[in-house]
């Protein structure tokens, strides 16, 4: 018999916030002007789901640390001014929140000031608000499974008993790698190839999440 789920564990870019688009947008455009071209794909499959952390190892090792200093400066301004201008929720998820009787939490790789600003610039942050956690507060971001189980553990749940909303190939690893159920949502830049797996729920549309939790 199946476990019922009694956590909830969100991802925030591209799950809650349609921030993905903007950073990938952004990306491209920084690595033609920075000397590493990249296809909108190559971004995706590169950088999205992955800490800042990792986002600027990634650009050191090919450009050197200088370069990655500049690129990650740069993307931060230009991310912000983005979101400021044109940042949503993504589709459905403001329906399916207020449908899920559960207790949530947020476990992004994304900084806590930048989920404060994008959270806030959507209205979703009062919904989290003290129970938000960040890739910054572990040894290892995604796909390891150390934020997924420190957010259980702060949230007093065992990870069995935790669900993972993630729309990034390493995030469904991550969930996995903790114990958790992942359910994979497609309807954003990842393809759903790309987050399917053994136990992983793959999806298209946030107002069926509800129904998928309850097992419906």
């Amino acid at each position: 018999m199946i476990t019922p789920i009694e956590l909830v564990i969100f991802d925030c870019d591209g799950v809650l916030v349609d921030s993905e688009r903007i950073a990938v947008r952004v990306q491209v455009a920084l690595g033609d002007a920075l000397g590493w071209p990249l296809t909108p794909e190559e971004v995706v499959a590169r950088f999205i789901g992955r800490s800042h952390a990792d986002i600027r190892g990634q650009v050191a090792d090919r450009l050197g640390a200088r370069t990655a200093a500049i690129w990650s400066e740069q993307f931060e301004e230009r991310h912000r001014a983005a979101v400021d201008s044109e940042l949503v929720a993504v589709e459905g998820i403001s329906e399916a929140l207020d449908s899920i009787t559960l207790p949530t939490c947020v476990a992004s790789s994304g900084s806590h000031d930048k989920m404060r600003h994008t959270l806030g610039r959507t209205g979703l942050y009062e919904r989290f608000s003290g129970r938000i956690f960040s890739a910054s507060e572990v040894t290892r971001g995604k796909p390891a499974p150390d934020l997924f189980l420190h957010a259980a553990s702060r949230m007093g749940f065992d990870p069995a008993v935790c669900a993972v909303v993630e729309d990034s190939s390493p995030g469904v690893q991550a969930a996995r790698a903790a114990g958790m159920r992942a359910f994979g949502y497609s309807g954003g830049l990842t393809p759903a190839q790309r987050l399917t797996g053994p136990g992983v729920v793959v999806f298209d549309d946030m107002r069926k999440l509800p129904g998928l939790l309850s097992g419906h």
